[in-house]
């Protein structure tokens, strides 16, 4: 069927690839290779985007590209990610004629083809949007880059690719986003103990050893990366470590920014490095009883792995080595092989290393979670950005997962496309010619039926213990035999071959029961509960939903004796991942999607390069031809009756429209759209006549404003008129009466001067009338408030212009409620600083930095800035709430930027993305670098002027506890630098001299203290304040390991030197 009526203009050259007037597959290709190598790397189907990765930075997503898609309609725009970004936002809104509604944004391709960088796009965008500056917004921005250090791993065909998947819903009140929630689904935990040729590990351990200093790496017991079997002994050149370092710097501020814990920071980084030495462990058979034992040269390794997790030595080897059950109440041990110590070994790494990711989103969700009424509805934005479909040289229980989550959005992408679609065409009995797809239907009924799907069957084999994976095999072989899309497999190696939407790939069936068991040895679940590591001990408290979820707050019951962990966690690794994945379905189809389809233009990375078998192998499997098809000849909005009279009922202009057929016609006749098709129960409309209708809405909607505008004018200019004619009546009849009285006392005292005769008294004065003033002090005229030398012109931004007209005051009430509650926060504000910041904020020589103004006013910090140059600046104590204020001295203005103190004692200007551990580190950082977002650097600090402007009558206080003795401060104390008064040193050389008395009290009780409060100046050691509880024997451990490397290493040269000859040693 060919639509009727005109098309939507196309956005370029082949901008919109519904428009191509001959639809084929080299059309299909030419155009995306022509716009490819222009750089246009987003191209439009209709209302779905393709996005082809185009490996280098293009400078086509900064602020300014942002603003423009903000700003400006994206149908007048090229396609663009930034505008999918802003119809999801507008369509929760319900901007545009549209109802409010949730929306999803889906990310899919293959690996390597930008899912990820796209998310963090689409993320930026909507925070934009969002036109807000709040820390939320910065910290939802930081999760990403805190996730892909975790979750993230160089694979063979992508150097970041995402071995999680991840589900990021923000949620709305208004157009204010008011928090974030995170799902996560299947952290590929094998990486961490095996990663195949050309693979590395998990970024997280590669910027650990890039970017920790020395005294860090004895701190957490780590040693040179070539000694570690975890990451294959490999470690990168020197651009890479450098690069590696800056994005360690990257995490650690991404940590600060969203809110985790100094100690929580230091407990993760010390289970890492117990996992890493936990890897070193190697096992030797014991001649004696058959069993295994630890070797001689990993003894170290197993006490630095004890020492990093906090447990005991010899529980941990336990642990290792054998088995404890308990049967009719008698301990039975059995030891175990060296393979089977060596699989507890990596068992034990993985479920750790899972662990800590999971309580990191856990942690996510809870410093991101919404903080409003809970009877208040809240929108949503769904973000899914999950990993690509994977067909490498060796494809294990991973892949099968990954794929099967591809599966399941390709099936949700068909459903959505072309089924509802063509379904609505044959129930309204239009004339069409049915497009036909690939429908992957029976590849998913393969693979999650009940009993019979290839999960079920993999749940029934790792139920029973005697089962191996070639039974597993030979069971699959049995029940899919007769299947079109499952093969046997051939040759030697045990597995099998799935036919996929996207093409045939061949498993191997190797370690399928082991990954699905996910099991993990007895008695390591109560060893890490016990640990003194308090991160470790809250990890394996938690239990786990049969989604995967770490809960750390739920309570377990303990069962003495008995595997606990198995007995809380009897989901597969398989049924979890279903049921994940049933969760994330349900949530997709419950709202409005975007679809977002990445394309990979060739497998070498190279950018400006087009491999056109590679670009046409994912075209054909994602089905793009007949998406552009139903696009350019289908309907894709199709609401009924009711629902549209309901929604553009308003374009009437009239009241009480009807919900009916008749009145959705009427409505459509009032406005120039054509191409539309009515048919029995609703309309049919292209995908470019929903934004063309809501412009419609959005001229009435100015309109109305206009209206509301001119008539709010009208009423308050009448009732304006009304007060000021009332005000002049009264003033009139407050004038006629003085007049009347003073005439009336005219008349009496000229009646009295002719009554005047000698000798009668004169008679007696009148008392005068009481006055408002207080009868101590003589009546004076009104004082007006004195203005700031910096007139306020903006809540921001004090321009130096004094002819600004003065503020309006208020009422004498008012001004004395106002009055009151400054005092209220101001002492609150007080006591927020005495306790919790005066000793952070202290010199080493007790006095506080010369740029600390204390509880100064906006106003006084003005006018002290006035004839300041350009880049002066103070920190003053906010009056209103708990942190502080930076004031600049700017270009003709200054400005005020707000630092709050986040719950993790980090700093952070608000607006900007970067946390400090002090703030004398905060200043000395934006010394360096600028502001956001005038990028401002500071210069020079504004030292304190006189003593009646300051804060020392703030800070003095600090001193009030003291004994006399210590509040005494002698004459030849050295004032604190300051500046040219005579006067003000004095005062300041006594508060200087007390609080130094009361920092070397503190420094005498505690002599390891005095090393981490110079921590708190020094930005390069602030880091070291927090260490890990059994620092003490890591350090052992560490000596030990050098110890026994350094005599085999020189055991080595020994014996290379004595298989020499003596003919063949040089004389020399």
């Amino acid at each position: 069927m060919v639509s009727r009526g005109e098309r939507r203009p196309p956005c370029g050259a082949a901008g919109n690839l519904a428009e191509l007037a001959e639809l084929d597959e080299e059309a299909l290709l030419g155009g995306l290779r022509e716009r490819f190598l222009s750089q246009q790397v987003y191209t439009d189907v209709g209302d779905i985007l393709i996005a082809m990765n185009p490996f280098q930075p293009l400078p086509l997503c900064g602020r300014e590209v942002s603003e423009r898609y903000r700003r400006q309609e994206t149908g007048m725009l090229p396609p663009h990610i930034f505008a999918v970004a802003s119809r999801a936002y507008y369509g929760m809104l319900g901007r545009r004629g549209n109802r409010p509604q949730n929306q999803c944004i889906v990310i899919s391709g293959e690996s390597g083809a930008g899912k990820t960088e796209s998310t963090k796009l689409l993320l930026q965008h909507v925070m934009n949007l969002c036109k807000g500056n709040s820390q939320l917004e910065r910290q939802i921005l930081q999760v990403n880059p805190l996730l892909e250090a975790f979750g993230n791993a160089q694979t063979v065909i992508n150097d970041n690719s995402s071995r999680f998947g991840k589900y990021i819903q923000l949620r709305f009140q208004n157009n204010t986003v008011q928090g974030a929630k995170l799902s996560e689904y299947l952290l590929e935990k094998s990486r961490v103990v095996q990663q195949d040729i050309g693979e590395r590990n998990f970024h997280i351990f590669y910027y650990m050893f890039a970017g920790l200093s020395s005294e860090e790496k004895e701190m957490y017991g780590l040693l040179d990366p070539s000694l570690y079997r975890y990451i294959s002994g490999r470690f990168g050149t020197s651009d890479a470590a450098q690069c590696w370092k800056h994005k360690y710097q990257e995490v650690c501020n991404a940590l600060d920014m969203v809110g985790f814990q100094e100690q929580e920071q230091v407990d993760m980084q010390t289970i890492l490095a117990g996992v890493l030495s936990l890897g070193n462990v190697t096992f030797e058979p014991e001649e004696s009883n058959g069993s295994v034992k630890v070797s001689e040269v990993s003894q170290g390794w197993l006490k630095a792995a004890a020492s990093q997790f906090g447990v005991q030595e010899d529980e941990l080897l336990n642990c290792l080595i054998c088995t404890m059950s308990v049967t009719r109440g008698e301990q039975i041990q059995r030891f175990h092989t060296q393979q089977q110590a060596e699989d507890a070994r990596d068992s034990i790494a993985k479920v750790a290393y899972g662990r800590v990711f999971g309580w990191i989103v856990w942690k996510i969700n809870e410093l991101l979670a919404e903080n409003v009424d809970p009877e208040v509805e809240l929108r949503e934005i769904g973000i899914l950005d999950i990993f690509g479909f994977e067909n490498f040289a060796v494809n294990r229980f991973e892949q099968l997962c990954i794929n099967l989550a591809n599966e399941q959005l390709q099936h949700f992408f068909n459903h959505h496309i072309f089924q509802l679609e063509q379904a609505a065409y044959k129930e309204e009995e239009l004339p069409w010619e049915t497009i036909t797809f690939n429908n992957n239907e029976p590849i998913l009924n393969l693979l999650l039926a009940k009993p019979l799907g290839l999960l079920s069957l993999l749940d029934e084999q790792s139920a029973f213990p005697q089962a191996t994976d070639k039974t597993f095999v030979d069971k699959l072989n049995s029940s899919f035999k007769a299947s079109l899309h499952f093969q046997p497999g051939r040759g030697r190696v045990l597995g099998f071959s799935i036919i996929h939407y996207a093409g045939k790939v061949q498993y191997t069936a190797g370690g399928f029961l082991e990954k699905n068991r996910d099991t993990l040895p007895a008695n390591v679940h109560g060893l890490f509960i016990n640990s003194i590591t308090p991160l470790l001990s809250v990890l394996f408290k938690a239990t786990i939903s049969r989604t995967g979820t770490l809960m750390p707050h739920a309570k377990t019951k303990v069962i003495p004796g008995a595997d606990k962990f198995n007995s809380t966690r009897k989901q597969s690794a398989g049924a979890q991942f279903r049921h994940s994945l049933m969760m994330l379905m349900e949530r997709l189809y419950s709202a409005n999607p975007h679809f977002v389809r990445c394309i990979k233009p060739n497998s070498q990375k190279e950018p400006a390069v087009v491999d056109s078998r590679v670009v046409l192998q994912q075209v054909r499997y994602n089905g793009l031809l007949e998406t552009i098809r139903i696009r350019r000849d289908g309907f894709s909005w199709r609401p009924l009756f009711e629902e549209f009279a309901e929604r553009y009922g308003i374009l009437l202009v009239k009241p009480d429209v009807s919900l009916t057929k008749e009145s959705c016609l009427e409505i459509l006749q009032s406005t120039e759209l054509t191409g539309w098709i009515c048919g029995k129960s609703r309309l049919f409309f292209k995908y470019w006549h929903q934004e063309q209708l809501g412009k419609y809405v959005e001229q009435l909607e100015r309109a109305a404003v206009v209206i509301q505008k001119v008539f709010r004018g009208f009423r308050y200019r009448k009732s304006y008129l009304k007060l000021v004619a009332e005000q002049r009546a009264r003033a009139r009849r407050l004038q006629e009466e003085a007049e009347r009285e003073r005439r009336q006392q005219l008349a009496v005292e000229a009646e009295a001067q002719k009554r005047i005769s000698f000798p009668v008294p004169m008679p007696r004065k009148r008392h005068p009338r009481p006055s408002p003033n207080p009868p101590d002090k003589p009546p004076q005229p009104p004082v007006p408030r004195p203005r700031s030398k910096l007139t306020e012109s903006t809540p921001f931004d004090n321009f130096l212009d004094r002819s600004a007209p003065c503020p309006v005051l208020g009422t004498k009430k008012q001004a004395g409620e106002e009055a009151k509650m400054r005092k209220c926060k101001r002492g609150a504000s007080l006591r927020w600083f005495k306790e919790t910041q005066a000793e952070k904020v202290m010199q080493d020589d007790g006095a506080f930095p010369s740029w600390l103004h204390g509880m100064i006013s906006r106003r006084e910090a003005e006018n002290l800035l006035m004839d300041e140059p350009l880049g002066c600046f103070l920190v003053r104590i906010s009056q209103s709430q708990p942190g502080y204020t930076l004031t600049y001295r700017g270009e003709g203005r200054c400005r005020h930027y707000m630092i709050q103190v986040q719950p993790n004692a980090r700093y952070v200007i608000l607006g900007e993305d970067q946390a400090h551990a002090s703030l004398t580190e905060l200043v000395q950082y934006h010394q360096a670098v600028g502001i956001q977002p005038f990028m401002e650097k500071l210069t020079v600090p504004c030292g304190q002027k006189s003593s009646e402007i300051l804060d020392c009558k703030d800070l003095e206080c600090l001193t009030l506890d003291l004994p006399a003795a210590m509040r005494e401060a002698p004459p030849e104390e050295q004032p604190c630098p300051s500046g040219p008064s005579t006067s003000r040193p004095t005062l300041q050389s006594r508060a200087a001299t007390a609080l130094r008395h009361v920092w070397s009290g503190r420094t005498k009780n505690f002599p390891d203290q005095q090393s981490l409060d110079k921590s708190r100046t020094n930005p390069s050691s602030s880091r070291k304040r927090v260490f890990p509880r059994l620092h003490s024997s890591i350090r052992l451990a560490m000596q030990e390991i050098q110890q026994l490397s350094s005599a085999s290493s020189n055991a080595s040269v020994q014996s290379c030197c004595q298989s020499l000859s003596i003919d063949d040693v040089n004389p020399e």
